[in-house]
C-alpha cells in the first residue's frame, strides 16, 4: 500500500483508508460491527412501530 495520503470527500471514507493504512483492521472491525447492531437495531426499531399501525 502507498504511504501517500489520499484526499477522501467522504470523511468515513478518509477515516477507513486510515485504519487501512495503519493496518489497525481489528479496531476497523469494531466500528464496522457497531455500524451493523446500530443499523439493526434501528430497523428493528422502525418494524416494530410499522406493524403497530
Amino acid at each position: 500500500m502507498s504511504d501517500d495520503v489520499e484526499r477522501h470527500s467522504d470523511p468515513q471514507e478518509a477515516a477507513v483508508a486510515l485504519y487501512l493504512m495503519n493496518n489497525d483492521g481489528g479496531e476497523l472491525t469494531d466500528v464496522l460491527v457497531a455500524a451493523l447492531e446500530d443499523a439493526f437495531r434501528i430497523l428493528k426499531e422502525e418494524w416494530s412501530s410499522a406493524s403497530v399501525h
